[in-house]
């Protein structure tokens, strides 16, 4: 009997087919332990596309995104294709599949595992215990205002010029994202913008304070980009859920990614609106890490992010939150139990391969399932 659970799997390129190849095991695991199983289908995205279809995205692995609950999605890019033009490189794919599933929300949780606290840039106090949200709006802002590009001038010195752009609409529906994840968590929202010396700032800070009394058990507070980001390193635990645009949220989501100890521990999701009729909502799911193709095809990837990423995709597009439980608890104990991929091992301890981390989870499983 086919499942309900229709999944597409975009490995990508880099250490992006190594990671999913982890959560494919699980996704076993799952079918064979907790009866859960998924309607899963493959396709190619970036530079595996390019040199497949000549495209970094086919209009019929589109189409298929457009049609499933939810998107598996690994890593994108690599030198092999930086010099093609730029709207035929790699990320132009996952631009697109942005765009078009119209995922405007994207939440990008730095949470600090107990054993890694010490992993951090930052002294163990400041970060032992962290959890904040970040969520960061995704089809609008500077990427896809219009006009851009690169003219040459009379004098004939080339300008670059981008837009940054936002209608009352946008704000407003990723803020109400925002108020409803503080809801779920401590109660307290801060708004990120440069409204000191940008009109979308402006614009931004007035959308979400206007709809602040719709949600009155939400401490909602505003901060400058430049100051959030200082603030995120000086006292990151001030911080439950943070809103904001494109760009800022891009930079200060990379920034709060470190205070984790590495890039390959974090998972984040990117979520369209809910289908009032249906309850649907699109979703793709990706770690924050590249493609790394520097260690593409050593077996030395960490795959905790896309795990994580797997765990948030059970989670919010499945409404699978025990079973999310049960994997974010698996990476904590195997974490906790001193296992480490290069990236997070610390000075003297033995590193393991990816694959080696999928068996550990996977056993740590058995566990938690018994």
């Amino acid at each position: 009997m086919a499942s309900n659970k229709k999944l597409l799997v975009l490995p990508g390129d880099g250490i992006g087919p190594e990671v999913v190849g982890e959560v494919r095991r699980i996704v076993d695991w799952m079918d064979q332990r907790r009866h859960v199983s998924f309607d899963i289908s493959e396709g190619l995205v970036g530079g595996a596309s390019i040199d497949a279809h000549g495209t970094p995205l086919t209009d019929e692995t589109m189409a298929e995104a457009m049609n499933v609950d939810a998107v598996l999605f690994g890593s994108i890019g690599g030198p092999k294709w930086e010099t093609l033009p730029f709207n035929s490189q790699p990320e132009r794919g996952l631009l697109r599949l942005r765009k078009e599933m119209d995922l405007f929300a994207n939440l990008r949780p730095a949470m600090v595992f107990d054993a890694l606290a010490d992993a951090s840039s930052l002294k163990h106090e400041l970060v032992a215990g962290l959890d904040i949200m970040i969520l960061r709006e995704l089809t609008g802002g500077v990427y896809f205002g219009e006009p851009r590009g690169i003219e040459t001038l009379p004098s004939g010195e080339r300008r670059g010029f981008n837009t940054q752009s936002y209608t009352e609409s946008e704000i407003e529906r990723v803020a109400r994202v925002g108020f409803e994840l503080a809801q779920k968590r401590n109660g307290k929202l801060c708004s990120v913008e440069k409204a000191n010396v940008m009109e979308s700032g402006v614009l931004w800070r007035e959308v979400v304070s206007s709809i602040a009394g719709d949600y009155p058990d939400v401490t909602l507070s505003h901060m400058y980009a430049d100051n959030c980001a200082m603030q995120i390193v000086r006292n990151p635990k001030q911080f439950d859920v943070i809103v904001t645009d494109n760009l800022f949220g891009d930079i200060l989501s990379d920034c709060a990614a470190m205070l984790t100890g590495s890039l390959g521990m974090l998972p984040s999701a990117s979520l369209g609106a809910e289908d009032p009729t249906t309850g649907r909502r699109m979703a793709l799911y990706e770690p924050v890490h590249g493609s790394a193709p520097d260690i593409a095809g050593q077996g030395k990837a960490n795959p905790l992010a896309e795990v994580l990423s797997f765990a948030m995709l059970l989670r919010y597009s499945f409404d699978m939150g025990e079973d999310a439980d049960i994997i974010e608890a698996a990476v904590g104990n195997v974490l906790g139990a001193g296992i480490r991929t290069a990236d997070i091992a610390a000075p003297g301890q033995t590193a393991i391969s990816t694959s080696e981390m999928g068996t550990a989870l996977l056993k740590e499983l058995d566990k938690l399932a018994a």
